[in-house]
């Protein structure tokens, strides 16, 4: 059965014209039917926005629709939007933040970049710089098997936008616009491309994403400028398109090309691109936000003042925290070792570890930077848990049952270790009476942890601990005070009484050539997908 259509609004510069944009919704809705969301480009806030946003901010007054709102183009616009990473606004009116993603629990995938290009470093808060478009691609482009997103919505065209294609009337296509937009539109090849700033309308042929008879057949694209609201010459500032996320759609149909289709016109300037490449600089912010749907009641932003608003409005979501230095999990960073990448959902991905202790040892990630469990927002615990179910799934089907292990002591970013052990070879007493037996040894205090109890009951954000969780929920806990053994966990599975292979509890001992660790990648991907819950999201 095909997958519903989601149905989607697109609109310029509203420029403060809130009143005019909403009562323009309300008609269309009551003549066609509810639409989703509302998606905004451009300046959103004008020179004269203080009064009618006035009775949006206090709640006296509410956008009929989930609007979502890109940031900043000026400096005299800063100010409303008081937080960098996104925050919501209003009430129904959310700014998605400087860059990143914004994935629906539907499927849709909504990339967004806020600003202005600026050519030099640091890029005031109203524009984005050419490492901020690198740091987008980076963490995009490392998905694997990435075919492209749904929507790109940015605020400047980009720059040649217009060649191969159709006029765009008194805009110079070659001239107007952002070379960055152009690059970031030639990578992601998203199938709509929003954006505004130039008060004209202009709805580019589509053009395709590959060549033809030397690639395989990919998506096209379609670009669509959209005017200011309530401009005096009637030029179009609203767009409506329903869209089936690309996830959804069945590949035969994705990739048909409409009679009218041109040639891709950033090859050219992709090209030139790539010759002059900004480095990246690994020690600065993380390069993008993962958004989940926040429509959920769970996903909600927080209000922009930081109080809560009724009965239903949730916590505040923790944010991942910022590196100091290089960070090899954070799945935007270029040190990551992208191979070994086996499973990525909204919040948290799966990784064969390096040097595991067997070739289907793997970890639980999140993708943002998190130091520890006990540090982690309610959304990223709820996916480690459906990582967790669907590991142990897929390891009983193959007659094993796992062990987690995480050491919250001389390291960085959470790590899960996932190492599964033979059903028929020791039961989960025989496991648990190892840790305790070994921990004795070391004169490690190693508690369990009651049943019904959890991790953050015992331990506090900072505290350094070593934790051991078995699939059959059953959890032990030691509270680290001093110097801890770095391998412990490793050299307990490894241990003659489970595993028997003591000559692998130290990693580095236990290397590949990076070819082999591709192969085992590529093996436990392909097992594993019929668990995977992050293809069927």
């Amino acid at each position: 059965m095909a997958a519903a259509p989601l149905r989607v609004l697109a609109c310029g510069d509203v420029e403060g014209r809130l009143e005019a944009l909403f009562g323009r919704v309300r008609t269309i809705q009551g003549k066609s039917g509810r639409f989703d969301m509302l998606l905004c480009v451009g300046n959103f806030f004008g020179s004269t926005s203080e009064t009618e946003w006035a009775e949006y901010r206090a709640g006296a007054k509410k956008a009929p629709i989930p609007t979502y709102v890109l940031g900043a183009n000026n400096q005299e616009t800063v100010s409303y939007f008081p937080d960098i990473s996104g925050c919501e606004l209003a009430e129904n009116i959310t700014y998605l933040g400087r860059r990143g993603l914004y994935s629906g629990a539907s499927g849709l995938q909504i990339v967004y970049l806020s600003g202005i290009e600026y050519q030099d470093e640091p890029a005031p808060a109203y524009s984005f710089s050419a490492k901020d478009v690198e740091e987008l691609k980076t963490s995009l482009l490392s998905t694997p098997d990435f075919k492209g997103v749904d929507i790109l919505l940015t605020s400047p065209w980009p720059r040649g936008v217009g060649t191969f294609a159709n006029s765009a009337g008194e805009i110079d296509t070659k001239k107007c616009g952002s070379k960055l937009v152009s690059d970031l539109a030639a990578s992601l090849k998203p199938r709509y491309h929003f954006a505004a700033l130039e008060k004209a309308y202009y709805e580019r042929l589509p053009y395709r994403n590959h060549t033809v008879l030397q690639e395989t057949p990919q998506h096209v694209s379609r670009f669509i400028a959209l005017a200011n609201v309530g401009n005096t010459s009637k030029k179009k500032y609203l767009y409506a398109f329903s869209i089936v996320p690309m996830s959804l759609m069945d590949p035969v149909e994705l990739v048909k090309q409409p009679q009218d289709t041109t040639e891709n016109p950033y090859r050219k300037s992709r090209k030139e691109a790539q010759k002059t490449k900004a480095p990246l600089h690994a020690e600065e912010e993380p390069s993008c936000q993962f958004f989940f749907d926040l429509n959920k009641h769970q996903g909600k932003k927080r209000p922009s003042d930081g109080k809560e608003r009724g009965d239903f409005q949730p916590k505040q979501a923790k944010k991942p925290s910022k590196t100091v230095g290089p960070c090899w999990f954070c799945l935007a960073s270029p040190e990551v070792e992208k191979h070994l990448v086996v499973s990525i959902g909204t919040h948290c991905y799966l990784a064969l570890a390096k040097g595991g202790l067997l070739p289907d040892h793997v970890l639980i990630l999140p993708i943002g930077h998190y130091q520890s469990v006990v540090d982690l927002s309610s959304e990223v615990v709820e996916e480690v848990t459906k990582y967790k179910s669907a590991l142990k799934e897929f390891f009983r089907s193959k007659g094993k049952r796992y062990v987690l292990f995480e050491r919250n002591y001389r390291s960085q970013h959470l790590q899960l270790q996932v190492i599964p052990v033979p059903l028929d070879h020791c039961t989960s007493e025989d496991i648990k009476e190892s840790f305790i037996a070994q921990a004795q040894e070391q004169q490690i205090e190693l508690l369990e942890i009651p049943e019904h109890s959890d991790i953050t009951q015992v331990a506090q954000p900072g505290t350094p601990y070593f934790y051991v969780e078995l699939d059959t929920g059953e959890k032990l806990f030691h509270r680290i005070r001093g110097r801890f053994p770095l391998h412990f966990g490793r050299e307990v599975l490894a241990s003659e009484a489970l595993l028997a292979l003591p000559q692998r509890a130290d990693w580095r001992r236990c290397a590949a050539e990076r070819a082999e660790e591709a192969a085992q990648a590529r093996a436990f991907r392909r097992d594993f997908q019929p668990f995977d819950f992050a293809l069927r999201a």
